[in-house]
């Protein structure tokens, strides 16, 4: 009697089980069988490449295997030990290091990211219990380190873009991931064949949609010429680092942007290097005297000046409370606009400045560019130092007139130079040309923005001034020459602010040094404009050749200029300069040489910004001694 009790209620039971299953709750059953015997895995998107203005790549995604481990199953097979001696040099982790990771619960950990493929296949050999690999992408850049600072970093996974254009157009090359559900197969004892595809059995694809490529303005070939010339030229002259940007005045194409750095993490130079810092857009300096060609268009677009207009121009003047001097000493002299172009006169220029006005000046800077933002919205790109006029100082008119007290990056300078190469118009700078999307399909960039600045007029005696400064002996770019072209350009040498620094004088160490900035500035051919330069070299060691931009930095631009030239196949212009423009005076010609003599410290309060951070508001008075520059 008993028995049969209890075979009714093992009945019973089977029975209201049944019920449970396929009465009450079938869907609970359904979903739990569904997801026993289907599974989803993701696809890894490819990231679009990053291309050059032909078409070359500068950076691209590959798929490349990474190794997890199910920590779980690595337990349940008793080998922790073993497994990890198995991986340690596949891949350079120590035993403890991977014993760690693979203990404890869960189903997931990364073991190594992208391995190489012959380790990868290493790997899967050994039949690893809890071991596995998937497919993930790796950046690479064919070139290596060309266009570094332009170009920018991904994350480790090569899915998020960290820094510059990776960055900038994230959204753009990040490619949409797909997925594959699948049935697997299983074992009754739950062996190690269990999860394999079920031949024949139900999939469904959702193939992974790749990022859009970008085209670039930039030229491989101009861009590795620009960083080797500029490497070998902060390693000739001792320098920290440097810039040098290439472009298109026309169309605001940037055809290279070099940045290179010597100073090491502990402060010491090393060999100069391309950085990973875009300094061309997120660090300023003070300009120094290539600031004066703004100053002189402003002066002539105004009417306060014309080209034969004669100043007589001491060799110091006294602006408030500070006496600005000229490089070397010389007698009062009547010199046109192009005797003080030419002979980079701080005392001519002020006096120009003077007529001008602070208002005028002023606002001039902000049209050629300066104080604002150049519109290629690179990450951390800075605007530069501007002050209003209400908040200039005494000396400020002197010091701004001559490009000390404020601060811009080189991309902008250039810029301003490049509103003289093109008829007097602003035309924005670019660095994309064309999204190109995973179907082909290409999506032009809009054409650069421009507006106008000076008249036609004004820019052509501009270019003709400019051409003077390299072109006659007496001025200070000669060095910028290029045989069978005329070039227009001009330096600057400025002295930098520094901290620590002499109580009363921001420009001079603790040492009694000062430190400087070296720039050159120009475009060629000079009468109708094909391609601008600018060369910035960050304190150049004053026993290494000297630190005055007509050696230190006219020499680079020269060099790439000869580069570009035969690169693009730009013969020289035949239309001729603007009349109207006088020949350099005797005195101008005469004007001397001779190094600048170590001068007493002055009361300064330079821009508070270097060639390698960012601004912070400040405008004082210039030191006075920029000649050559």
């Amino acid at each position: 009697m008993g028995l049969c009790v209890t075979f009714l209620l093992m009945f019973t039971a089977v029975v209201i089980r049944l019920a449970d299953v396929q009465v009450v709750h079938p869907g609970r059953y359904v979903s739990l069988g569904v997801r026993q015997r289907f599974v989803s895995k993701q696809l890894p998107a490819g990231r679009g490449a990053l291309l050059d203005r032909n078409g070359v790549e500068l950076a691209l995604s590959l798929p490349q295997k990474s190794v997890f481990a199910d920590p779980e199953m690595v337990g349940e097979s008793g080998k922790l030990h073993q497994t990890a001696t198995a991986l340690s040099p596949l891949v350079h982790r120590s035993v403890a290091d991977l014993e760690a990771t693979m203990t404890g619960k869960g189903r997931y950990v990364l073991l190594a990211h992208t391995v190489a493929p012959a380790v990868a296949a290493s790997i899967e050999k050994l039949h690893l219990a809890g071991i596995g690999t998937f497919d993930e992408f790796k950046r690479y850049q064919p070139s290596g380190d060309v266009g570094r600072s332009v170009l920018g970093r991904v994350s480790t996974d090569g899915t998020k873009g960290s820094s510059g254009l990776e960055e900038q157009y994230d959204s753009v090359l990040t490619g949409k991931p797909g997925s594959i559900t699948y049935e697997r197969r299983g074992t009754a004892d739950g062996g190690t064949d269990r999860g394999g595809l079920i031949a024949g059995g139900r999939q469904r694809v959702d193939k992974a949609r790749p990022g859009s490529d970008l085209v670039l303005t930039l030229d491989r070939s101009m861009q590795y010429q620009a960083e080797q010339t500029l490497e070998a030229r902060v390693a000739a002259t001792g320098a920290k680092g440097g810039m040098a940007i290439v472009s298109r005045p026309s169309t605001g194409e940037i055809l290279a942007m070099a940045n290179v750095t010597a100073e090491k993490p502990d402060g010491t130079l090393g060999p100069a290097v391309p950085s990973s810092n875009n300094a061309s857009l997120t660090a300023t300096f003070e300009p120094g005297s290539v600031n004066k060609v703004i100053t002189m268009a402003a002066a002539l677009e105004a009417g306060q000046i014309t080209p034969t207009t004669k100043t007589e121009v001491p060799d110091h003047l006294q602006v408030a409370d500070h006496e600005f001097t000229d490089h070397d000493e010389h007698p009062a002299e009547l010199w046109t606009p192009t005797d003080i172009l030419v002979t980079s006169s701080n005392v001519g220029t002020i006096e120009i400045a003077q007529r001008l006005g602070k208002t005028r000046l002023d606002a001039a800077l902000r049209r050629f560019g300066l104080g604002r933002s150049t519109g290629l919205d690179f990450p951390q790109e800075t605007r530069g130092s501007l002050l209003a006029p209400q908040d200039w100082s005494g000396t400020s008119l002197g010091s701004i007139s001559i490009g000390q007290g404020i601060s811009v990056t080189a991309m902008q300078m250039l810029e301003a130079f490049n509103v003289v190469a093109n008829d007097g118009e602003y035309v924005a700078p670019r660095l994309v040309d064309a999204i190109v999307h995973p179907d082909g399909t290409k999506r032009r960039m809009p054409a650069s923005a421009h507006r106008r600045v000076v008249s036609e007029n004004t820019a052509a005696m501009l270019r003709a001034m400019m051409t003077k400064v390299v072109s006659e002996q007496t001025g200070t770019g000669t060095r910028a020459q290029v045989p069978g072209y005329n070039v227009a350009g001009k330096t600057g040498t400025a002295r930098k602010p520094v901290t620590p620094s002499m109580p009363d004088n921001g420009y001079m160490d603790l040492n009694g040094r000062y430190h400087y900035v070296a720039t050159f500035a120009g475009f060629v051919p000079a009468e109708k404009p094909e391609l601008s330069i600018i060369v910035v070299i960050d304190e150049p060691d004053p026993s290494k050749g000297g630190y005055f931009a007509s050696d230190v930095s006219a020499p680079a631009f020269s060099e790439l200029a000869r580069y570009a030239l035969r690169l693009y196949d730009i013969p020289p212009a035949s239309v001729s300069q603007a009349a109207g423009v006088p020949d350099v005076s005797e005195s101008a010609k005469g004007y001397s040489d001779a190094p600048l003599p170590e001068q007493a410290p002055t009361t300064t309060e330079p821009a508070e910004t270097t060639a390698t951070t960012a601004p912070t508001d400040g405008v004082g008075a210039s030191t006075g001694d920029d000649k050559g520059g």
